[in-house]
């Protein structure tokens, strides 16, 4: 069951074709795995979902045991295990280095099939929809990889000059740091909403991002609770700060959460709507990105 409303996507990465939206509290029925279990494969019957099947995110579906499921991209093709994990906020460009357009970005536990590396494998050749000829490169040390000496080595005008294994990977560059995307919600109109109850939602578990300086700079996420307290923890990882407070319908709530800290206890009213309001925030002259986790709980 899914614990917030979910975008269906066609493939199991944040960049992938969204093919609709469940509601929270909807049954689905999983069919698969990706390799990295961050993913799961659904059905969803739709025009442009390849036999009937979809992926959500894996953190935000309840489920009683493990499913036993198939992992999809194993087994078929001649890329068999060739993928890799995103770690954390990327560029995918059109060639392999950073002086290469960049043609998007893929965020953290989005999954990605590799289709080669270059001579030194440091840069890895992706399938990416929106690249020249449905391709793009990742830098190697911002992914975890599999298969990687298996891959074939592709020269930046894309012709294949052979396989190898790397002798190393080069230390970890600074990653380029990105706004980070515009949602536009507000107060009246929250990111994601639930409804706690006894017998549906127990936890609301939102991973968003924020930057300052540039980009979203704040996020509205709405909850109703069914008990007089609520559990509230909140993990950041980035650059930037964040601050966090409740508002009870237009009031706010005297909270002291900051990222990192215990799980606290949160006195609510039942009969009430509350919004939680994030804000990005530096001292800082450059642009701060973070990725936040928000976990809201009936039960400790």
């Amino acid at each position: 069951m899914t614990s917030t409303q979910l975008n269906v996507r066609a493939e199991p990465s944040t960049v992938s074709t969204v093919l609709g939206i469940i509601p929270a509290n909807t049954r689905v029925e999983i069919t698969g795995k990706d390799v990295a279990e961050n993913w799961w494969q659904i059905n969803y019957p739709h025009p442009q979902a390849v036999d009937g099947k979809g992926w959500v995110t894996a953190q935000y579906v309840t489920t009683t045991a493990t499913p036993e499921v198939p992992t999809i991209g194993e087994g078929t093709g001649a890329n068999t295990g060739n993928v890799a994990v995103v770690q954390q906020q990327i560029n995918v460009r059109s060639g392999p280095g950073t002086g290469f357009n960049s043609l998007g970005t893929l965020n953290p536990q989005d999954v990605l099939q590799l289709t080669g590396k270059d001579p030194h494998g440091a840069w890895l050749q992706v399938n990416f929809q929106a690249g020249p000829e449905g391709k793009g490169w990742v830098n190697a040390a911002f992914v975890q990889a599999q298969g990687v000496e298996n891959l074939p080595i592709v020269t930046e005008a894309g012709l294949i000059v052979g396989t190898g294994t790397p002798t190393g990977v080069p230390f970890t560059p600074t990653p380029t740091v990105l706004p980070a995307w515009e949602d536009n919600d507000s107060f009246g109109s929250p990111i994601t909403s639930v409804i706690f109850e006894p017998s549906g939602t127990q936890t609301l578990i939102y991973n968003g991002e924020l930057s300052s300086l540039q980009g979203d700079l704040e996020d509205w996420i709405a909850f109703r609770a069914y008990d007089p307290f609520v559990f509230v923890s909140l993990e950041c990882h980035g650059s930037g700060l964040i601050s966090m407070e409740i508002i009870e319908n237009t009031f706010p709530v005297n909270t002291y959460i900051k990222c990192g800290d215990p799980m606290q206890r949160i006195a609510v009213n039942p009969d009430s709507n509350y919004v939680v309001h994030l804000q990005a925030g530096s001292s800082a002259a450059n642009l701060q990105y973070t990725n936040y986790n928000l976990t809201i709980k009936t039960r400790p």
